[in-house]
Order: C-alpha cells, then sequence, then structure tokens
C-alpha cells in the first residue's frame, strides 16, 4: 500500500528523500508477524547508491525474527509542528498540524559476522560526526570479548526499497501570506520542533 499523499504534499525526487533519511535516521520498522503488524524502532544506515537501509534489532525482539525475503516498511518521521489558525490571515482556517514524513518497503535480508560489525561501526561513526569539534568516539575502544557479546545479542538486516515516499505536509496548499504567518508563528514558538518545521517551509518556497 503506497502512503496517503495529497498532491500538494508528494515529495517524489528520491535526493531530497534521501536527504529527509539522514536527517532523522531512527526508523519505525514494520513488519507483519500471524497477520498482525508489529512495531519495532532502530537507527539506520542509508546507502544512497542502493537505495537501501541498514539496521540492527535486539536479538530477543520478536521482529528481529523475520526471515529473510519478508517485507518490511520503515517510517521516518521528520519534523512536526501544531499550527493555530490564528497565524493564517485568511478567517475561517482551523488547527492542522506540519510534518515531514518518510515511508518506504522492501524486502529484509539478514546481516552477519564482518557484515553486521561493520554496521554497528558505521551507526556511530555517523553519528559521532555530528558531534565534531568532539573527539569521535570509535568502536575499537571497546573491549574484544564485550563486543563478542554484544554481537550474539542483536540481529543485523538490510532492506533495498522496492518502493520510497515522501510527504511534506508544509502548507502549500494555502496562500503565501498564510504560509508566512505560519512560518513566523512557529518561529516565534522557539521549541526545536518548531523551527525545523519553519526552516522546512522556508526551503519548499
Amino acid at each position: 500500500m503506497s502512503m496517503y499523499r495529497p498532491p500538494a504534499f508528494a515529495v517524489d525526487d528520491r535526493a531530497v528523500m534521501h536527504a529527509a533519511i539522514r536527517a532523522r535516521v531512527f526508523a519505525t520498522v514494520v513488519a507483519v508477524i500471524d497477520g498482525t503488524a508489529a512495531l519495532a524502532y532502530a537507527p539506520t544506515v542509508l546507502d544512497t547508491e542502493r537505495n537501501a537501509v541498514r539496521f540492527h534489532l535486539a536479538r530477543n525482539n520478536p521482529v528481529a525474527e523475520i526471515a529473510d525475503g519478508t517485507r518490511l516498511m520503515l517510517s521516518f518521521l521528520g519534523p512536526d509542528a501544531y499550527v493555530s489558525p490564528d497565524w493564517y490571515e485568511t478567517a475561517g482556517r482551523v488547527p492542522t498540524w506540519n510534518y515531514v514524513a518518510v515511508e518506504g518497503s522492501g524486502r529484509v535480508q539478514r546481516i552477519e559476522g564482518a557484515a553486521l560489525s561493520q554496521l554497528l561501526v558505521d551507526i556511530s561513526a555517523a553519528e559521532e560526526t555530528k558531534l565534531l569539534p568532539k573527539a569521535p568516539w570509535t568502536i575499537d575502544k571497546v573491549p574484544a570479548e564485550k563486543m563478542a557479546g554484544l554481537l550474539n545479542a542483536i540481529r543485523g538486516f538490510e532492506v533495498v526499497f522496492e518502493r520510497l515516499d515522501a510527504k511534506f505536509k508544509l502548507s502549500q496548499n494555502v496562500p503565501q501570506s498564510d504560509i508566512a504567518g505560519v512560518i513566523d508563528g512557529l518561529q516565534g514558538r522557539g521549541d526545536a520542533a518548531s523551527v525545523a518545521v519553519a526552516r522546512a517551509m522556508r526551503a519548499t518556497q
């Protein structure tokens, strides 16, 4: 099933979707197990060339029992914020919510051995880069015996996306004067999520 995307909010540019995933690497993983949707949560590493993500789950997580070839869905929710009607120039509007979301699906393949170790290296390296100028923490600081135990406690996976959809619901369906009011209102709130939504709205202008 494809993401519900009214035309005004649909994003099809893969580079834009990849940028949104890199900005919010923590994904909700959805699998169907015995006819019931099961959710898990995991940081991911994006491979833009292959349009794929890698991630790991605790071995004891029921979702980690899925077999190779099982179809998974991953949801990446970016910044979101409430929009007050008071911010519009146009009278009579109602409250809404602005947000950025990307959804992808594909068939899962297990990652084991050296590839699983590399996944942990890649996850920490990507996140440590965001903390510069702090000296990056590296995984070789973990004693070998402890690392072996950690690797035994997780299972790694890769999903090559067969489908990737995005919805950037950022007031594109209202007049420019109303958009400007929403941006000002969100910026005025000052919290990180509202400011991030305002920034995303400016980027769509």
